[in-house]
């Protein structure tokens, strides 16, 4: 579990205060999400870009965390170009490549990048702790705080519960690389187990809580008001006015 890696860096993006940085970012991901059009494609691709390099963020963290979703998002979207739009650009018998499918295929790939990339500068340079205590200070309210901190806290519990039981099939000679029926039945079988223990565990983790008084109606965590630090406030401002350009060029 490496959620915080990269909170500790010194960049602008690392200083910006995380209230601030929540509103802004949220606002360019509104916007990037409501572009309709291919022509903005390179300028919201260029500003998430910089953006995440004034994180100092390293690109192979960036790969690393696109990889698996980008792969779903290209199942869904490598059929376009076959079947959306009418204007025929390449036919090789009855395949054929269709302009506005290619068209919608770039404008939602770049779009998933987009904002991706935003929502890593957003959740990467900030510890978990400060990061909810943002969304907090934002609404959230104080039962969905400690769904999230207990959540954080105990997936390093189910890291360390897999890791036992991973060491303990390796030792029995099981080869995890082997893909058959019989693997399957055991990955399936591991699966099982650790939802269980953990459904177990967070039984007794909501005694113990009650015991000790807990309702649930409290704050989680502290919360302060809006930071008056001026570099902040004008970094959120900025991505605000961009998010609301891009929301109403996509109106317009």
């Amino acid at each position: 579990m490496t959620m915080d890696e990269y909170a500790n860096l010194d960049s602008l993006m690392h200083r910006w205060d995380a209230r601030c940085k929540l509103i802004g970012l949220t606002t360019l991901i509104f916007g990037f999400a409501t572009v309709n059009s291919w022509q903005w494609l390179l300028l919201m691709l260029a500003i998430s870009f910089s953006l995440y390099m004034l994180s100092k963020l390293p690109l192979s963290f960036l790969i690393r965390r696109l990889r698996y979703p980008s792969l779903f998002v290209l199942g869904l979207v490598v059929v376009l170009p076959f079947v959306s739009g009418q204007t025929i650009i390449w036919q090789m018998g009855p395949l054929a490549v269709r302009q506005e499918g290619c068209l919608a295929m770039l404008l939602i790939t770049g779009r998933f990048v987009a904002i991706m990339t935003l929502c890593l500068v957003m959740f990467s340079t900030n510890s978990m702790l400060t990061t909810v205590k943002a969304l907090q200070w934002g609404g959230m309210s104080p039962v969905m705080v400690d769904m999230i901190l207990l959540s954080y806290r105990y997936l390093f519990e189910l890291e360390k519960q897999l890791k036992t039981m991973a060491t303990a099939l390796r030792l029995r000679g099981f080869k995890s690389h082997q893909i058959n029926q019989r693997n399957l039945s055991i990955f399936v079988a591991l699966a099982g187990t650790l939802f269980v223990r953990s459904y177990e565990q967070s039984e007794q983790v909501y005694k113990a809580m009650r015991l000790r008084g807990y309702q649930a109606n409290g704050r989680a965590v502290s919360t302060e008001s809006l930071s008056r630090d001026l570099p902040s406030l004008v970094l959120m401002i900025l991505c605000m006015i961009v998010g609301v350009i891009f929301m109403g060029v996509a109106v317009w």
